[in-house]
């Protein structure tokens, strides 16, 4: 340190401040040595590797109830990604059926029947336990898959009228072909129809309900993102298994139904991971939501001690409609159902050419699911980065931007084919496998975005709501909300194939179309971005 003259000339005229100064500096040094060696000021602990793991695991009462959960879920998405991979496979590949079919069947099979279980359901929440409304939703799908796999499946020479259909098919136009093939094949149509309701039913509605009854939204901020990571490890393992069960018709005798066979161990992993996923359920009913720790008994008494007010069918949907929140909850998964089926349904036809034969389009299938559940795994640890630094609003941004540039790639490949035909050449394929490759790309990157942030923001905008909210609400947006997403994306592809006459010739419409159900998307996102940021702060 410097010193100035004036300064060093007043400490040589001052020089009891000098030894007054001397004397604090011994006295403050004395007390910071009796300080260190009472313990007072101890020394920072370094803690080792070990000790920072556990200290960033979650507390014992969150672990109590988050680990059940996540296996529950990883129980209802292995089942999903199996239903999903085959239901594709039988209806696409039925005889006389295709790809062409998939919109036909999700307007006038799947929409009504998630019509009809919205007004059962909401029936069955003003009569039952929400417990008891559990059981009785899932169960008979487990029923109805063993009887499918077991009865019915083995008996469909029997049961399918392809001689009355062809008589039928003869006095119509070929374009009654497709709708057609739904009544030819109809145990398959409805196994097409329980599968998709699985998701919307099992997965959507009643898990997620139960989750967001039993998880606060700070809970949720934190481990949403992060709470798919173990049930999509559900998708890599169930991909595998599919592939696995696809292999197996090569030590099969001559004579026996490779793909019968291939059926049964399909549906008996079903049974067993939905029993592992019943008795999941159970145990959090008579453990977790008892438990003071984990669950607040107060709230938890008030909700089944609030009187429910019963509404008919009519009077609900008023009531929702009344409500800005679930429009703009339902406009999400409406603009997601026709964003993904307009893309999907084109890829799938050229995936039928590809793969004509049941086993290895079940293969492809089995490896496009593995590869949707390990991007998703890397997703789902950037979803809590993309949560924590940037909000509610920006995740709920990133699946329809992800959607919107796959999407323009996968219908550039489709407008501009020549161009892409000598890059095919030179990549040692045709334009056709590359069609499928870019295709299946499209589709892993928007449903690996869907999972992990998409579900994880629109699970998280319930909870605030009220309990009326909650159960009718997310009934009528999960369940209808999502096959009128699906069925409005397949109206406008069949009003598209009359009047161009091929789902190839409407591919640059289908495009601007897409556009347009983007920004519809984008605004009804930022909308319910402020009503959720809203509702929370006054929580």
């Amino acid at each position: 340190t410097t010193v100035t003259p004036l300064t060093s000339s007043r400490m040589m005229k001052s020089p009891v401040s000098v030894n007054s100064m001397q004397h604090g500096y011994k006295q403050h040094q004395s007390q910071r040595f009796m300080s260190s060696s009472e313990g007072t000021v101890p020394a920072p602990e370094k803690k080792g590797f070990l000790k920072k793991i556990a200290s960033s695991l979650p507390p014992a009462n969150e672990r109590k109830k988050l680990i059940p959960l996540a296996l529950m879920f990883f129980c209802i998405l292995f089942n999903y990604t199996i239903l999903r991979d085959t239901k594709d496979v039988l209806m696409v590949t039925a005889p006389k059926s295709g790809a062409e079919v998939i919109p036909f069947i999700k307007t006038y099979v799947n929409l009504p029947a998630a019509i009809g279980f919205t007004a059962i359901y909401a029936k069955l929440c003003d009569r039952l336990e929400q417990k008891n409304v559990f059981y009785t939703c899932t169960i008979p799908f487990l029923v109805f898959f063993s009887i499918f796999a077991w009865f019915i499946y083995p008996n469909t020479g029997f049961l399918h009228p392809h001689a009355f259909v062809d008589q039928i098919a003869a006095m119509l136009p070929a374009g009654f072909a497709a709708p057609l093939s739904i009544i030819r094949n109809w145990s398959y149509a409805m196994f097409y129809v329980m599968a998709e309701m699985w998701g919307s039913v099992v997965a959507s509605l009643l898990f997620w309900s139960f989750a967001n009854e039993v998880t606060t939204v700070d809970e949720a901020k934190k481990y949403y993102p992060l709470f798919g990571m173990g049930a999509n490890v559900a998708l890599i393992f169930s991909g595998q298994y599919v592939k696995w069960v696809s292999k197996m018709r090569a030590n099969l005798p001559v004579g026996v139904d490779p793909w019968g066979v291939s059926l049964k161990y399909l549906m008996g992993a079903i049974i067993g991971s939905g029993s592992v996923m019943l008795g999941l359920y159970s145990h959090m009913q008579r453990k977790v939501l008892t438990d003071p720790a984990c669950v607040d008994q107060e709230a938890q008494a008030a909700k089944k001690n609030k009187k429910k007010v019963k509404m008919t069918l009519k009077e609900s949907a008023q009531f929702l409609m009344k409500s800005t929140y679930i429009r703009d909850l339902a406009t999400l998964v409406i603009a997601y159902g026709m964003c993904i089926n307009i893309v999907e349904v084109s890829w799938k036809a050229k995936l039928k050419a590809a793969f004509p034969n049941p086993n290895e389009y079940s293969m492809f299938m089995g490896n496009f699911s593995s590869a949707t559940g390990s991007v998703t795994l890397a997703m789902m640890l950037l979803g809590r980065t993309i949560f924590e630094k940037f909000g509610w609003r920006k995740a709920a941004l990133v699946t329809p931007t992800m959607i919107g540039v796959t999407g323009a790639v996968f219908f550039a490949l489709q407008l501009f084919a020549p161009t892409f035909a000598p890059i095919a050449a030179s990549l040692g394929t045709t334009p056709l496998m590359m069609a499928v490759m870019v295709g299946a790309v499209q589709n892993i990157l928007s449903k690996s975005s869907k999972y992990s942030l998409f579900d994880p923001c629109k699970e998280m905008a319930y909870i605030p709501l009220d309990q009326d909210s909650k159960t009718k609400g997310k009934a009528a947006v999960d369940v209808i909300g999502n096959p009128l997403g699906k069925s409005g994306g397949s109206m406008i592809q069949q009003i598209l194939i009359f009047g161009v006459g091929s789902l190839a010739a409407a591919t640059p419409y289908l495009s601007v179309i897409l556009v347009g159900l983007l920004f519809w998307w984008f605004k009804a996102a930022n909308s319910l971005a402020g009503q959720f940021e809203e509702a929370t702060a006054t929580e």
